[in-house]
């Protein structure tokens, strides 16, 4: 490309920056950078940040960009997303507190993290009217990061290897202009943009005083973020995948007429919100998850302005200077419906239906009206239809099922609609309101009543997806695959790792690391084993701090090919590639310490079976030094641990010996 076509792509690129994107669809194919798919994650970031305006004197000198995102254009509504690259050497912690708990202690410490931060409109401000050098950090006076601050719209971070973590949203329940779905639909389309290679999130979830990982996983078998594909990734307390899953199947499948039946006596609101929304759904609700994930689904076909369901639709709006009354209205529809349905839902002539009714409405002018007005209407169960008879030209009515013009899933669509049958009159304020009451009561009040028998699984089920917070999704990227690419000059995309020499076992596992992440490494028809081995060190370098000085030896899964040999011919295409390196300039590192997890020496061994550190409280014996969760030991969170603690085997030896004389 000559310079005058790459100075005019730049000023291109300048321009589109300042103007902004669209919110909606920031991060597709195209927007604002045509991402490559078989490129690694931190290319396509690189291509993704040359649309970005470069911040300067920013966030304690980190280098930094933004994007002005329009979120809608009447009335003008913008919002800025800052990336802030934050390097090893400006960290407070090396070592990532997040990758530690999603399990991913093994992975290497990245020389970079990207940090993904919509703010809060306050923080904006702060940001944008300081001059002089905007220092957020200030360690000495206890002041955090910007990117430690609590209270953004959304923030996210990645490691330079591609893996990241979704740290918090914040959507309108806290003070958001945006919504919680809009928020993640957004950071969907990033991490997939970027191809992403996982990407792990804390689930701490709520609505109006709900957890969302237990209300969504009882109603959808999935926590709420399940939406996106996030799925089971660590449970805290030694919570596994399939214990997991047969607590979420313990409590979907609890039925609703033992629960009705068992509480009948004890609670008086459960049955009547049982039968209300029995009555408002078209299917049969058998069980807790069939209650909640209909209830669910109400709530999202309810329009925002609607006020209610009506308890009884008459068919007829009812106009105020209108002569009757509604309920002399209502009553005379009810009256033509019975003798539509005594006609066993066949045509009849108009004069037929309101001979049938005068027998029990004698206002003529009434019934006129109502047969008048009651032309293709929904009335409780059944649709009214009125048609022309194009032979004998008179008016026919005829009744038919609501279940037999819409089908089952369309009912429950529109369900909204005011002329759809309801016995009890619902707004979306007694939906929410009867929602949290079932949920309170059977599931986070674990009174004594839900303590016997069956029911008894519920507080063990619902105290398992509670400690279930860590999830994942791990397929941003797709799948990997070399191929040769056929252009003015052929060029091999290879998969390549490194094993390091004396890093196969190291801290306290006895178990070998798994390997490094592949890279794409892309290869000229003419370069060598040697030009092979040059760039894998230099991609390596790059990305992990712990590999700043490494020097690759030798390939180990592939028999021939070195040196001046040429790539090309040897290495046939869709091959993985695993070379052995050494650092042996490692500025004295501990080569424990280039790991997530760093030296770690702490034992973990707790009743509940957790073997490592998984975030939550532990507390340490004082004679063994085994650590334990301080719930399990029965220690209150609210409470201080205490100054000396012997774990339970420790104290069963020292009682027999304080007999001793």
């Amino acid at each position: 490309m000559s310079n005058l076509s790459q100075t005019t792509d730049l000023r291109k690129r300048k321009r589109k920056s300042e103007s902004g994107f669209r919110f909606k669809t920031f991060g597709e194919h195209g927007c604002p950078v045509e991402f490559e798919g078989p490129l690694p994650f931190r290319y396509n970031l690189e291509a993704l940040l040359e649309y970005g305006n470069l911040e300067s004197n920013l966030f304690g000198g980190m280098q930094s960009w933004s994007f002005q995102l329009e979120v809608h254009r009447h009335p003008p509504f913008h919002i800025l997303l800052f990336v802030v690259e934050e390097p090893i050497e400006a960290s407070i912690n090396i070592h990532c507190k997040h990758c530690q708990y999603v399990g991913w202690g093994h992975h290497m410490i990245c020389n970079k993290k990207y940090h993904f931060v919509i703010p809060s409109k306050d923080t904006v401000t702060a940001c944008l009217n300081c001059e002089g050098g905007c220092d957020v950090v200030d360690v000495a006076k206890g002041k955090l990061n910007f990117v430690e601050l609590q209270g953004h719209i959304m923030h996210g971070v990645f490691h330079s290897n591609g893996f990241g973590h979704l740290l918090c949203i914040n959507g309108v329940e806290v003070g958001s202009d945006l919504t919680g779905h809009q928020i993640m639909e957004f950071w969907d389309r990033l991490c997939t943009g970027l191809k992403a290679r996982k990407v792990s999130l804390n689930d701490a979830s709520q609505k109006r005083g709900m957890e969302l990982r237990l209300l969504h996983g009882v109603a959808y078998g999935e926590s709420w973020f399940g939406h996106w594909g996030y799925k089971f990734g660590r449970g805290t307390y030694g919570i596994t995948q399939p214990v997991y899953q047969k607590a979420i199947e313990a409590i979907q499948g609890m039925p609703l007429c033992l629960l009705n039946h068992h509480l009948a006596n004890l609670n008086l609101e459960i049955p009547v919100i049982f039968s209300r929304y029995q009555t408002l759904s078209d299917n049969s609700l058998a069980t807790l998850g069939d209650l909640f994930h209909f209830m669910l689904e109400l709530k999202s076909c309810l329009p925002k302005d609607q006020s209610s369901i009506d308890s009884y639709n008459q068919g007829i709006l009812v106009e105020a200077n209108c002569r009757w009354s509604a309920k002399r209205v209502e009553m005379a529809t009810r009256v033509i419906v019975e003798a539509l349905k005594s006609a066993e839902f066949r045509w009849v002539s108009r004069q037929e239906v309101r001979d049938a009714a005068r027998v029990y409405i004698g206002d003529t002018g009434l019934l006129d009206f109502v047969l008048k007005s009651l032309g293709n209407q929904i009335v409780g169960n059944y649709l009214v239809r009125r048609s022309l008879n194009p032979v004998t030209k008179v008016l026919e009515y005829c009744l038919e099922k609501i279940s037999d013009v819409i089908s089952n899933q369309e009912a429950n669509l529109v369900i909204n609609n005011s002329n759809v049958k309801a016995r009890y009159k619902v707004t979306k304020a007694q939906l929410m309101k009867d929602m949290f009451y079932v949920f309170k009561y059977i599931l986070k009040d674990h009174n004594a009543a839900m303590n016997t028998g069956l029911f008894s699984a519920i507080p063990v089920a619902t105290r398992v997806i509670l400690d279930t917070k860590y999830f994942v999704k791990d397929h941003y990227c797709g799948e990997i695959s070399s191929k040769v690419e056929l252009g003015f000059e052929p060029k091999l995309r290879l998969y390549c790792t490194v094993i390091l020499k004396g890093h196969e076992n190291t801290g306290t596992t006895t178990t070998k690391r798994p390997l490094l992440p592949y890279e794409c490494i892309t290869m000229k028809s003419n370069d060598t084993f040697d030009d092979l081995n040059l760039e894998v060190e230099r991609n390596f370098r790059e990305i992990y701090w712990g590999l700043r000085n490494l020097e690759v030896e030798s390939i180990v899964n592939l028999n021939g090919g070195k040196g001046t040999d040429l790539v090309f011919g040897v290495v046939e295409v869709g091959r993985k590639i695993i070379l052995e390196g050494s650092c042996k300039k490692d500025g004295g590192v501990v080569k424990e310490l280039i790991y997530e997890s760093g030296v770690n020496n702490r034992i973990v061994d707790c009743p509940c079976g957790g073997k490592e550190d998984d975030g939550e409280r532990m507390i340490s014996c004082d004679i063994c030094e085994v650590w334990q969760h301080t719930r399990c030991v029965r220690i209150p969170n609210n409470q201080e641990a205490p100054h000396i603690f012997l774990c339970n085997r420790c104290e069963r030896e020292i009682v027999p010996l304080s007999s001793l004389p």
